[in-house]
């Protein structure tokens, strides 16, 4: 594996801000670490990328002890942190010139030509960083972490200050290196974790409270799930409440929402009792369980 903690713990004082989780992500795996505000995230990250130092527990990274080798393991990881630290007065080919040297890359004018054309930088790669907007201060820290061609990404909110087409443009390196490096990231856009992962990792209040694939997380979900029904008639709720009780909600005229835990017995109900009263169905539809209805479920 390429990222192994094990039970990893930081404490400040009586405050435990990273409470003996365990977990690992595989190469090729792309992974969403979530959590609420304060969950402990941006410090797991941390120790990860040896920028602190655990109270307890071990980190690995390619099966370097990050404790023990930090130098080692940050030559291994690309790192974009949440509040993305760049010198405001160098020019991005020249800050990314200056990450090149750290590195000690080889062909540096092959890779940042690389770099900024991945991460669409090339229009303003002519600027000085403090001149662009907070999208693109966002692609510069993307562009810095890529450079060296790291085996794991670790990126801390990637998204953060872009626009909607920004976002979908750095989805996609993102799903592009995840086909051959190891990513971690984490999100508060549920939609983008959705859209790029299979398997999520949800901390709340310092302690794992969930690490499987996206899909078992919504079928084992005990959130409800949305049966919508639109008929073509306007019928009154008495119609509907003796059959469905206090679950069902009118939300127009003539659409009605229901809130259950078995909707294929719900449909059932819904067929017999249209069929009984000679109503019209215009639709029928499920919303399933989504990965906010997961997070919230773990985390509220």
């Amino acid at each position: 594996m390429c990222i192994e903690v094990k039970n990893l713990l930081k404490q400040y004082g009586e405050q435990k801000a990273v409470n003996n989780i365990s977990f690992k992500v595989e190469k090729g795996e792309i992974v969403g670490f979530l959590g609420p505000n304060g969950a402990g995230k941006s410090t797991t990250m941390k120790i990860i990328t040896g920028y602190l130092q655990q109270t307890g527990g071990e980190a690995f990274v390619c099966g370097i002890n990050v404790a023990e080798e930090p130098l080692e393991t940050k030559k291994k990881i690309g790192y974009l942190p949440e509040l993305n630290a760049l010198y405001y007065d160098m020019y991005v080919k020249e800050y990314l010139a200056f990450i090149a040297e750290v590195h000690k890359v080889t062909d540096p004018k092959l890779k940042i030509e690389t770099v900024i054309e991945l991460t669409g930088l090339k229009v303003e790669s002519k600027k000085k960083i403090g001149q662009l907007s907070k999208g693109y201060k966002q692609r510069v820290g993307l562009a810095a972490a890529l450079i060296h061609d790291p085996e794991v990404l670790i990126l801390d909110e990637p998204t953060s200050g872009l626009d909607p087409n920004q976002i979908i443009e750095i989805r996609d390196v993102i799903k592009k290196q995840g086909q051959n490096k190891t990513v971690l990231f984490s999100s508060h856009i549920l939609q983008e974790v959705e859209a790029i992962c299979d398997r999520v990792i949800i901390i709340n209040k310092g302690q794992l409270v969930a690490d499987d694939k996206l899909a078992n997380l919504r079928k084992n979900s005990n959130a409800r799930t949305k049966v919508i029904l639109e008929l073509k008639e306007t019928v009154d709720e008495e119609i509907m409440l003796p059959v469905f009780g206090a679950e069902v909600t009118r939300i127009h005229p003539t659409t009605w929402k229901f809130d259950t835990s078995d909707p294929e017995r719900l449909k059932k109900q819904i067929l017999e009792l249209t069929l009984k009263n000679n109503l019209n169905i215009v639709s029928l539809q499920s919303e399933t369980t989504n990965l906010e209805d997961v997070f919230r479920n773990l985390t509220a």
